[in-house]
Parts: structure tokens; C-alpha cells; sequence
């Protein structure tokens, strides 16, 4: 069985998966140019990461980038390798970037209980050292 990076025959009309700029879509197939196809964008599976994507987790980054999820039908070119199958329902797009962003928050909130839990105890440890 291929995968969808084995997979060098999609099919215009063909539902996908598809990386683009840090963010995943489901989208739809709608034209072959090459190794490239072009992908009108029904859903969203991962918002885009936000800030310096060459310094990740550096909020003085000197250009922390605003990322916005492509928009509902929004055509964007994608390398075929980029692409897989999409097997299943295809989710809203409204439903898909509030949940794709909800999802985004709560790992950065995560994120940042664990440093806040990580800097007590490294203050604990600094004092012990000394």
C-alpha cells in the first residue's frame, strides 16, 4: 500500500492532506502542474505556527510573525510530496480553525505551566547550590 508521499498520482478532485507553512489542511485537488498541485483549502487540521519559524520559541525574535490559517476555498500551490489522502468526514472550516486554534492555546498554555514550573524549581535548586 502507497502512502501519500509515496504516491505520485493524485487526481484532480482528489480530497487531501497538506502541509503548508506550518499549518495542515484538508483540501481539495483541483489542479496538476508537475511535481506541484494546486489545493482549494476546505479545512483546517493545524493552525500555522506563530513567531520566527528560524528561532522557534524566541519571543525576541527581531521579526515575530502574525501566521492567519488560508482561508475557506483559498487555492494554494503544494508539493506533491507534501500531500496524503484525507480518508476521512471533512470537517467545517469554521469548526476546524476554532478547534485547530483552541488546540494551538491550550499547548502553549501547557508550554508555559511547565516553564513556570521549571523556573521554581531551578530557583529552588540555585538557592541550594550556593
Amino acid at each position: 500500500m502507497m502512502t501519500g508521499y509515496e504516491r505520485d498520482e493524485w487526481a484532480i478532485g482528489d480530497i487531501v492532506q497538506a502541509e503548508v507553512r506550518s499549518g495542515r489542511y484538508v483540501g481539495e485537488v483541483v489542479e496538476l502542474n508537475g511535481p506541484r498541485a494546486v489545493v482549494k483549502v476546505l479545512a483546517v487540521l493545524k493552525h500555522p505556527e506563530q513567531g520566527d519559524l528560524h528561532q522557534p520559541y524566541n519571543p525576541d525574535a527581531v521579526m515575530f510573525h502574525e501566521r492567519r490559517a488560508l482561508s475557506y476555498t483559498e487555492k494554494t500551490t503544494v508539493l506533491k510530496r507534501d500531500i496524503q489522502p484525507y480518508r476521512a468526514d471533512v470537517p467545517d472550516y469554521r469548526q476546524s480553525l476554532h478547534s485547530a486554534v483552541a488546540a494551538d492555546i491550550e499547548a502553549l498554555e501547557r508550554m508555559n505551566r511547565w516553564t513556570a514550573k521549571s523556573v521554581e524549581l531551578l530557583k529552588q535548586l540555585q538557592q541550594e547550590y550556593q
